[in-house]
């Protein structure tokens, strides 16, 4: 059990508060609030409000914020705080969805390229600019998500996402390993890191994709405080009846 859950958190219902997830790799956020969510209702034994404060996809794992009962009207100031990721990006293939949810295309060669001239690619993109949100995004097209007119092969061309102005304020190479590129990336709202990751490939000639992805920090709060939505289903469910 976290250290976390045994000496800071208080299940309160009638307050609500806020519940650090470290989420694990395939689980979609939904999964994680609705396991929480369940915990809750037996502990308290009546429905509780529970919602996430900003989607990680199913492909990343690390820190998810949720808010419970009267919390939740704090969600979307956690949303619009700065974060924390580490990724890597693969050179060599792009993929429409810019991560490996999707089968790789376009190889093109990477070997010629040298540290240096990686770093001046990431470089370019600290500081405030324009960034096109992934087709494969939960982001409304028309009146839909995204992502189902992405998978929908007789509408997929139509999606035109418009560009937004995002932050970066810190990209760093963490490692270069071959093809994988490890890196740490602080970033503003509505940043996409696999919009990132492919932009990057685009500037550098070759093509890339987000291989891995973890998200660490979400404004004060970090995933080292955070617990696996198993570990909190454990601790809340019966919780109310402790001594």
């Amino acid at each position: 059990m976290s250290a976390s859950i045994d000496n800071a958190f208080q299940f309160t219902p009638d307050t609500g508060g806020l519940v650090l997830v470290d989420k694990p790799l395939t689980w979609t956020s939904f999964n994680v609030v609705a396991k929480v969510r369940g915990a809750m209702r037996i502990a308290a034994g009546r429905k509780i409000k529970v919602g996430h404060a900003g989607t990680l996809d199913p492909l990343a794992s690390g820190l998810l914020i949720l808010a419970y009962g009267p919390f939740t009207k704090k969600l979307p100031h956690i949303t619009g705080e700065d974060k924390t990721y580490t990724g890597t990006l693969t050179l060599g293939h792009v993929t429409p969805s810019y991560d490996l949810e999707t089968e790789l295309e376009q190889p093109m060669p990477w070997e010629h390229l040298d540290r240096p001239t990686i770093e001046s690619a990431f470089a370019r993109f600290v500081g405030t600019q324009m960034q096109r949100p992934p087709n494969f995004s939960a982001k409304r097209f028309e009146g839909e998500r995204a992502y189902f007119l992405a998978r929908d092969s007789e509408r997929a061309h139509l999606v035109d996402i418009p560009e937004r102005q995002v932050s970066i304020t810190r990209l760093e190479i963490r490692a270069v390993r071959g093809p994988e590129i490890d890196f740490v990336v602080d970033v503003g709202k509505g940043t996409y890191i696999r919009s990132l990751a492919h932009d990057i490939g685009q500037a550098l000639g070759c093509g890339a994709h987000l291989s891995a992805l973890r998200r660490t920090r979400i404004g004060e709060h970090d995933v080292a405080n955070a617990s696996t939505p198993e570990e909190w289903s454990a601790y809340i469910a019966p919780y109310i009846k402790r001594p």
